[in-house]
């Protein structure tokens, strides 16, 4: 990743900030936006040059590609976009949930990697070259209790990712998902104190570390991965895990 820029949303805590580490251990320039400020200058100032915080609503199109902007003329170009920034709430069935907080959801899980991708997709084509990975989930793919503004956002990232991908693969763009499975981190605790469906009830011993994912992604940025375009790689299985390196 010498030389390489690498823009992450969502990148204040969890799978975002261990991946603005690992790719910045990668050699890789990083831009970490979130909403959250001061958690993201923080992670910046440890990580040093290479890294560049930029405070960023991902439901707001400007502020998506205004931090584009400034990673392409900070770093002289971009060449991967993470789109990991999400929500998990509203959790409770259907009938129950604010609307209000359910189309929030749908605003940064749905509207934001849409945002993130429509602001990065023409400069990736002008150059020939680029990735794009979204954070997806086993939730994409199957309903979860409490969870239908979580599931039915998963679910249309996935088509963003098939329909991106048929669109612009022939013009040199990887486009693809990451589907991490259980992770500890702070949605997780989250979704047990909810109490609501059996992922609430599993032990915290059986989630895994953020670092994990990470790894996984800055794999994903190599040829080796090149055989998943257009669809989402489970972390879950261990064929996959072994090919990261963390088996």
């Amino acid at each position: 990743m010498n030389g390489k820029t690498v823009l992450i949303t969502g990148a204040s805590r969890g799978i975002g900030a261990a991946a603005a580490y690992a790719f910045a251990k990668a050699g890789a320039n990083v831009a970490l936006v979130a909403r959250s400020t001061d958690d993201i200058a923080e992670i910046a100032g440890e990580i040093g040059e290479k890294a560049l915080a930029i405070p960023c609503d991902v439901a707001r199109y400007s502020d998506v590609a205004s931090a584009v902007a400034a990673t392409a003329q900070t770093f002289g170009g971009l060449d991967v976009l993470i789109n990991n920034a999400g929500v998990v709430d509203p959790i409770g069935h259907l009938q129950d949930t604010d609307p209000q907080v359910w189309s929030r959801t749908i605003d940064i899980n749905v509207k934001g990697v849409m945002h993130g991708m429509h602001a990065t997709m023409p400069g990736m084509i002008a150059q020939g070259h680029g990735t794009i990975i979204n954070i997806s989930s086993g939730a994409a793919h199957g309903p979860v209790e409490g969870w239908s503004a979580y599931c039915s956002s998963k679910a249309a990232v996935y088509m963003l990712t098939r329909a991106a991908d048929k669109e612009s693969r022939d013009k040199g763009l990887r486009i693809m998902g990451l589907s991490p499975g259980t992770v500890a981190t702070q949605m997780q605790r989250d979704i047990k104190a909810s109490g609501m469906n059996p992922i609430s009830q599993l032990d915290w011993s059986v989630h895994i570390p953020p670092e994990w994912p990470a790894q996984a992604l800055v794999w994903m940025c190599t040829p080796e991965a090149d055989a998943f375009l257009g669809d989402d790689i489970s972390l879950r299985e261990d064929d996959i895990r072994r090919k990261v390196g963390l088996i």
